[in-house]
């Protein structure tokens, strides 16, 4: 093997700070370690936020709407907090770092929930068994929260960095390395499910069954085990230097390019200001290729009389073509990131309405005296998802390849339209079903009934395509912000795809305060009254199908614009 060989050439480094040797480092053997830390930190996450609201709404005593606002406004925070974790990582801390720092958090956090729904004075008072007649007062309901907006933070620092770590550990500049990368994020979701399958089925039994103690405290057993999962694989990651401050090279391209608005850019691109072929500008990142978009930002690149190259530049008044490269990169990313908001306020409705659509619903399993939480029907989701990745690995991508010649078969934005629109269909079918449970509502007159007599597994098609939407959308998304990110900003773009998750919680809060405003006029219970039986639920579930045929077209008009990154080079 030629020494160029021995070491990975997209500027991944070993634990002590060396060139990574691509024979002892990454690839598949450092994988397992990466994934088994996601599958438990998922574990816990969805232990936590699967069954979140009937906690809020019978042992806070919350209504409905409040509960179901309250937990898409704590999603969301979980998801925007990864901006946070990003900036950390791609900046300072570098990946591994940010990881193993929020993990700490996490657990703390998670400890902290455990308690306050354990030990007496700081739990919920409850009088008689079980949920009924529970109330916690404002000092209960702080630490609660303080708990899971912890958990919230903790969470926004590992989920931007785990699943471009892994991808870290395929060299970019190696094809069979690369191609392998595509299979990674295919298994990382896997792993996500695996977790998540556990947490909807055993945890959300043991929490409505045995206790809201247990139910906590085993999610925040297994992400202990997650930090040492992770730690375990230390001497076998590639990681990626650092690249300095993301958000002060944006801010240096914009200044410059509004400081040089008179300037005419040339037409001849190779007058554009760039550091010699064998630099490279920013710590760990290759450089980019420059594209004929967004022409305005190139201002900042051109070279004039006043810039003194011979001394040191100033980087407010001229940038590199890699710098203004790497923002036109995040500006053409911003309309198809924008098409992922109403996919994750459909994706959303498994942890709200769904859930409370199915507490109204015979939770019996078949004539047993087993009753399922209907929170745990989100292992439909979860299965269809461990069904449908290898399907897709294994029997679709082979498939298309034959036909599209594309070697991961289909192209990432077409993957991600396939999803947005599968995504449709669950809110039919969620709509439908509500039609048929208030027509029966209707013609038996069980309006004050808790769960009239129509099976909970009429929601099952809901939830199945749903996860079948996911493996399409979620990870098309994973990998495509990883992709066209520019080196040195990963976890800032994976953290803008966890971004639209958490815009399309807060949009689904919105549209049920929105909703519930306008359909509560004139003393009316409206859309989404505290007894479903009042309500009219199926005409929220067609405005979200509406919305995502909108959506649909929408992508498809930005997929047919959207310009691919290209890097250029290699780095060691």
């Amino acid at each position: 093997m030629a020494e160029d060989d021995v070491y990975t050439k997209d500027g991944t480094v070993d634990y002590h700070g060396n060139p990574a040797n691509r024979k002892e480092t990454g690839t598949w053997r450092a994988c397992p370690f990466i994934l088994g830390n996601e599958c438990c930190e998922r574990l816990a996450y969805y232990g936590l936020s699967t069954n979140l609201v009937l906690y809020f709404k019978n042992r806070l005593h919350q209504h409905s709407a409040t509960a179901s606002k309250n937990v898409s406004n704590w999603s969301g925070t979980c998801l925007i907090t990864p901006l946070i974790g990003a900036f950390l990582a791609d900046s300072y801390l570098g990946r591994y770092w940010t990881i193993a720092v929020f993990s700490i958090i996490y657990v703390v956090g998670m400890t902290l929930l455990t308690l306050s729904a354990s030990i007496p004075g700081i739990k919920p008072t409850c009088h008689g068994n079980g949920d009924e007649n529970c109330h916690a007062n404002i000092g209960q309901s702080a630490v609660c929260f303080l708990a899971l907006y912890l958990v919230a933070l903790a969470t926004g620092g590992i989920k931007p960095c785990v699943s471009s770590y892994g991808a870290d550990q395929f060299d970019d500049a190696d094809p069979a390395e690369k191609e392998h990368k595509s299979s990674f994020f295919n298994w990382f979701y896997f792993s996500i499910n695996i977790g998540a399958l556990i947490a909807s089925s055993l945890l959300v039994w043991i929490q409505e069954n045995v206790g809201w103690g247990w139910g906590f405290g085993i999610p925040a057993v297994a992400m202990a085990i997650a930090v040492v999962s992770f730690f375990s694989g230390t001497r076998l990651y590639r990681n990626q230097k650092p690249g300095g401050s993301a958000l002060t090279r944006i801010c240096q391209v914009i200044v410059a390019s509004i400081k040089k608005y008179h300037v005419q850019v040339p037409a001849d691109e190779s007058l554009l200001y760039e550091i010699a072929d064998t630099e490279f500008a920013i710590e760990g990142s290759r450089k980019l290729d420059h594209t004929n978009e967004l022409r305005f930002f190139d201002k900042a690149a051109v070279i004039e009389q006043t810039d003194n190259l011979k001394d040191s530049v100033n980087p407010w008044r001229l940038c590199t073509v890699t710098q203004v490269e790497e923002l036109k990169s995040i500006l053409r990313l911003l309309p198809v990131w924008s098409t992922g908001i109403i996919f994750a306020t459909v994706y959303g409705q498994m942890g709200t309405l769904f859930v409370l659509q199915g507490q109204t619903m015979n939770t019996h399993v078949g004539n047993s005296t087993f009753k399922i939480p209907p929170a745990s029907l989100s292992i439909f989701d979860t299965l269809s998802v461990i069904f449908w990745v290898p399907v897709y690995d294994r029997i679709i991508v082979p498939v298309v390849r034959k036909f599209s010649g594309n070697k991961s078969g289909l192209t990432l934005l077409q993957r991600m339209g396939v999803g947005l629109f599968i995504s449709i269909f669950p809110m039919v079918a969620a709509a439908i079903l509500e039609v048929m449970r208030l027509r029966s509502v209707r013609k038996n007159n069980y309006y004050d009934l808790e769960e009239i007599p129509m099976t909970i597994f009429w929601q099952v098609p809901q939830y199945f395509i749903i996860g079948c939407a996911e493996v399409f959308t979620f990870i098309g998304q994973l990998e495509f912000f990883y992709e066209q990110a520019p080196d040195a900003m990963r976890s800032l773009c994976s953290a803008l795809s966890l971004l639209t998750a958490a815009l399309g919680q807060y949009l689904s809060s919105l549209l049920v305060t929105i909703v519930t405003n306008i359909s509560t006029k004139n003393g009316s219970p409206g859309w989404i009254p505290d007894n479903l039986n009042h309500g009219h639920l199926h005409y929220f579930f067609w405005l979200l199908a509406v919305l995502s045929v909108l959506n649909f077209i929408v992508f498809l008009l930005v997929a047919k614009l959207y310009t691919y990154k290209k890097a250029i080079g290699t780095l060691h």
